[in-house]
């Protein structure tokens, strides 16, 4: 497929780097579907054949890794709109990529380059945002990440189901993906995961963890992790109209 870029978004020979995975190991208990929801069908095409083609439309991004589950038996046989290889995922999300991160050395990463990680069910990622998180990784000594402010009002609440207080949201942001990283320092927050017992829920949390700190690029709302099964209507929706 052909992108349209600016020239400032245009990959140069100075830069890092760029790999890219995407995580497709996980069976999306949530969403509620005899299938692994990233094989659920949209527009003729599956959840993830969409995300990567929505990967694809940055110019920064012209083959990815797809990590995927020991007994995956469709991903394969699918067509995608850039080169991929294959990586066999793990048990926890972490190790997934842990998976795809090693992979990813042995094809030739530099400790300076890039390693891109977005959800194999969050196809409505727009190019601009792409770029501008890995535009603004290249800036930064750790990485970033797309995230959008938290808009709705937070409640604490008891197991019993009672309100206990209000959170104030005024910092707070809804993490995203993708998320970008220097190479040998995810490959080091990774090992301090497995070393230390940790369960993290995105790339991120691993490098807060270890006290370092990671940028966040305001993205949109309209990039969707398909999670529940009331998300596919609105992807579908916004995937329309594009």
């Amino acid at each position: 497929m052909t992108a349209t870029t600016s020239a400032s978004a245009l990959p140069d020979s100075t830069s890092p780097k760029v790999f890219s995975l995407i995580v497709a190991a996980g069976k999306g208990s949530r969403f509620g579907s005899d299938i692994p929801k990233q094989y659920t069908p949209v527009h003729g095409k599956t959840i993830l054949q969409q995300s990567v083609t929505a990967l694809a439309a940055s110019s920064y991004i012209q083959q990815l890794l797809l990590v995927i589950a020991k007994d995956d038996s469709v991903a394969k046989d699918l067509d995608f709109s850039i080169p991929v290889t294959f990586t066999e995922g793990g048990a926890e999300r972490w190790q997934s990529v842990q998976a795809g991160v090693e992979a990813v050395f042995a094809a030739g990463a530099k400790d300076e380059d890039l390693i891109l990680i977005h959800d194999a069910a969050r196809p409505c990622v727009l190019a601009k945002h792409i770029d501008l998180v890995i535009e603004a990784a290249m800036q930064h000594p750790y990485g970033a990440i797309l995230g959008v402010p938290v808009a709705d009002t937070l409640k604490k609440v008891s197991v019993e189901g009672d309100i206990q207080a209000t959170i104030d949201r005024s910092s707070l942001w809804q993490a995203q993906t993708p998320q970008v990283f220097r190479a040998a320092k995810l490959l080091q927050v990774l090992s301090y995961v497995a070393g230390n017992g940790l369960m993290i829920t995105d790339e991120a949390s691993a490098f807060e963890a270890m006290g370092h700190a990671i940028k966040i690029v305001p993205g949109n709302n309209q990039n969707l992790k398909l999670t529940y099964a009331e998300d596919l209507t609105l992807i579908e929706s916004i995937l329309s109209s594009r």
